[in-house]
C-alpha cells in the first residue's frame, strides 16, 4: 500500500513542494490518494 500510495502521489503531482505551498490542499489530496489505494489493496486481498 505503501509503494502505490508514493507512486500515485508522484504521478498526480502531490509534493513536498505542494506541501510547503498549501497544505490543506496537500491534505485532502493525500487523503483521497490513501482511500483510493486502500480500496485497491482491499479489492485485491478479498477478491483475489
Amino acid at each position: 500500500m505503501l509503494l502505490l500510495t508514493k507512486q500515485m502521489a508522484e504521478r498526480e503531482g502531490v509534493t513536498e513542494q505542494l506541501k510547503a505551498q498549501n497544505q490543506m490542499l496537500w491534505v485532502q489530496r493525500m487523503n483521497n490518494i490513501r482511500d483510493r489505494a486502500m480500496e485497491i489493496v482491499n479489492h485485491d486481498l478479498i477478491y483475489a
